[in-house]
C-alpha cells in the first residue's frame, strides 16, 4: 500500500493533536476523585437506600432543604433559602432559592418538593421512616412556584433535624418513566434525577458508580474543584490500604482498624484527618425471637462481650467506650446509666433465669468492616463459654440489610454501627427501639410500651428540657434491659490523599460531601 506526502502529513497532525501535542490543542487536566467504599452499590435511589455505607448518591447526586456540614453539625439553607413555622407548629412553609436547577437544567420547583414527598411516602422506605405519621400524603402543597408548605398531623420535634433527608427529585423526569405507580422505582435505582453537585455518568452494582461535576449547581465550586467523582466498591480493608498508599484512590472510610489506620499515618501519600464522631458501634439483638424475647437471656449475652479486650485489643484504644445507645457527647445521655461488663460468672446466673429453651443464634457480620466481623468471632467464642452455640455468618451490608425485610429472615445478632442522621437523640434511641420505627430504621423490635409512651411524648414536645429528661428514661430503659449489646463511639480517621484538601467532615455525612474537596493534578 502506498500514502501520498499530503496524506502521511494529515495523519501526523492527526496524532499529534489526539495525543496533545500539536499548537496550542492539549488536553484539559482532569481531577478525577476516586473513593474506595466498603458497601457495594445495589441501588441509587435516595429514597430507598438510607444508610451510612451507601450515602454517596444522597449526599453528592441530590439536594435536600437544607444540608448538615461542620463538626459539630450545624444546618445551613440550601435549597430553601429559609422557612416560617405557625404558632402551633403544625405548618412549616419553605422558601425556594430562584437560581436552582436539576441536572437537564429544569428548575427545581415547589411541585417537585411536593412530588418528592409523595414519592418518598408511597415507596414507604429509607427516610419515610421519620414523617410517617407526621406528614400524610396529599397534606404538602406548592402554594406558588417557590414555595412549599408542610402540614403535619402534629407538632414534630425532629421535623426541621430530619428535612435534609428528603432528596428532592426531577417530577417531570421521573413522571415519564414511571409505569404505571411504580414511581419509577426500577429507574431511579440505575439512574439519578437529581440536582446535586454532581450528576451520574455511570453506574455497574459489580463495580460502583461514577459522576462529573455539575457546573450549574446553585453553590458554585471553590478553586480546584473535583472533575470527576467515582465511588468504587473494595471490599477488603487491606485493597483500600495499600490502593491509598499507592495513589490509586483518594479518599476512603474514616472507621477503619487502628493499625490499618497507623499504617496509613507513615505513607507520604496519604493525609490522615481525625474528629469526635457520633457513631455507635452495637450488637444489635432481635428482641422478638426467643430466647432473645426473655431480659435474662439479653443481660446474659451483655455479660459476654469482651468491652475492654476488643477496645483495647482489637481497637487498640482508639475509640471510647459507650454502654448505652446514645453517642456519649449528645444530649439526652444520663450519667447513671448502667453499664455492662465483661462477667462471665454473672452471665451464667442470668441464664439460669431464662425459661425458653436455647438454641444456635445467627450472627450475621458485615463484611468488608473489620470490627464487624471480629467483634463476631469474639463473641461466639465467649458465648461459647456460657453454653451458647452461634453460627457466624460474613455478608455484605445490601445482604444483609435484605435479611432485615422480615422477622422470619432477620439474624439474632448483627454488629453494626448507629450513625448520625440528623443530629437529635431520637435518631438513636427513639429510631433504634420505638416500634413506630420497626423495618429497616429499628432493627432491635424492642416492643416496650413504656418505651412508646415516652416517646411519643418526646417527639412533639416543644420544650428542650423535657424532651432531654424523657431520652434520658428510655435510655436507662433500653439499656438495663440489654436491648442491644453497646459497646463504643467511634472516632472518625479520614484518610485522604495528600492532593485532596478542603474535606469537610460532619457526623452526619461521614466526611462523603465530596462538592467542597480541591485537588492538585
Amino acid at each position: 500500500m502506498t500514502i501520498s506526502r499530503r496524506n502521511f502529513l494529515g495523519l501526523l497532525a492527526s496524532a499529534s493533536i489526539s495525543q496533545g501535542y500539536a499548537g496550542d490543542v492539549s488536553a484539559t487536566p482532569v481531577r478525577r476523585f476516586v473513593f474506595a467504599n466498603n458497601s457495594p452499590y445495589d441501588s441509587l435511589d435516595p429514597h430507598t437506600v438510607y444508610d451510612a455505607g451507601r450515602a454517596g448518591p444522597r449526599l453528592n447526586l441530590y439536594d435536600g432543604l437544607y444540608r448538615y456540614v461542620d463538626n459539630p453539625p450545624t444546618l445551613i439553607p440550601w435549597l430553601a433559602e429559609s422557612f416560617t413555622v405557625s404558632d402551633d407548629r403544625k405548618s412549616y412553609s419553605f422558601k425556594l432559592r430562584q437560581d436552582i436547577t436539576f441536572h437537564d437544567h429544569a428548575p427545581v420547583t415547589a411541585s417537585d418538593v411536593v412530588y418528592s414527598v409523595e414519592r418518598m411516602l408511597a415507596l414507604n422506605q429509607g427516610p419515610a421512616t421519620l414523617f410517617r405519621g407526621v406528614v400524610k400524603p396529599g397534606s404538602t402543597e406548592a402554594r406558588d412556584k417557590s414555595t412549599v408548605a408542610f402540614n403535619l398531623t402534629e407538632p414534630s420535634a425532629i421535623f426541621m433535624s430530619a428535612i435534609p433527608d428528603i432528596a428532592i427529585l426531577n417530577s417531570s423526569l421521573l413522571k415519564a418513566r414511571a409505569v404505571g405507580s411504580d414511581w419509577a422505582a426500577p429507574w431511579l435505582a440505575r439512574n439519578e434525577a437529581g440536582s446535586g453537585s454532581f450528576e451520574l455518568t455511570n453506574f455497574d452494582p459489580a463495580t460502583g458508580w461514577s459522576a462529573k461535576r455539575f457546573q450549574g449547581h446553585f453553590g458554585g465550586f471553590g478553586s480546584n474543584p473535583i472533575d470527576e467523582l467515582e465511588y468504587r466498591n473494595v471490599m477488603e480493608t487491606n485493597t483500600r490500604v495499600l490502593g491509598l498508599m499507592r495513589g490509586d484512590f483518594h479518599g476512603a472510610d474514616g472507621y477503619m482498624p487502628y493499625d490499618q489506620i497507623q499504617r496509613l499515618k507513615k505513607s507520604p501519600a496519604v493525609r490522615v484527618l481525625e474528629q469526635e464522631a457520633m457513631r455507635v458501634f452495637l450488637l444489635m439483638l432481635n428482641n422478638a425471637a426467643p430466647p432473645l424475647n426473655d431480659v435474662h437471656f439479653r443481660r446474659a449475652l451483655a455479660y459476654s462481650f469482651d468491652y475492654d479486650g476488643f477496645i483495647n485489643g482489637v481497637m487498640s484504644g482508639s475509640v471510647t467506650r459507650n454502654p448505652s445507645p446514645l453517642p456519649n457527647t449528645m444530649w439526652g445521655t444520663p450519667k447513671d446509666v448502667k453499664v455492662f461488663t465483661y462477667d462471665l460468672d454473672k452471665a451464667s446466673e442470668e441464664l439460669k433465669l431464662v425459661k425458653s429453651p436455647l438454641r444456635p443464634l445467627k450472627i450475621y457480620a458485615l463484611s468488608g468492616y473489620s470490627d464487624s466481623e471480629q467483634a463476631a468471632v469474639l463473641f461466639q467464642a465467649a458465648l461459647r463459654k456460657i453454653g451458647v452455640e452461634s453460627k457466624v455468618t460474613v455478608a455484605p451490608w445490601p445482604v444483609v440489610a435484605k435479611s432485615l425485610d422480615s422477622l422470619d429472615t432477620r439474624p439474632d445478632i448483627i454488629p453494626i454501627w448507629r450513625s448520625a442522621f440528623y443530629l437529635d437523640p431520637n435518631s438513636w434511641v427513639g429510631e433504634g427501639y420505638g416500634s413506630r420505627y420497626e423495618g429497616q430504621k429499628s432493627l432491635s423490635y424492642y416492643r416496650n410500651p413504656q418505651f412508646d409512651t415516652l416517646l411519643d411524648q418526646a417527639l412533639v414536645s416543644g420544650d428542650q428540657e423535657e424532651r432531654k429528661g424523657l431520652y434520658e428514661r428510655m435510655t436507662r430503659m433500653v439499656t438495663d434491659d440489654a436491648a442491644s449489646i453497646f459497646v463504643y463511639n467511634s472516632r472518625w480517621y479520614g484518610p485522604f490523599s495528600v492532593k485532596a484538601s478542603g474535606v469537610r467532615y460532619s457526623p452526619v455525612n461521614y466526611g462523603q460531601d465530596f462538592r467542597w474537596v480541591s485537588m492538585e493534578i
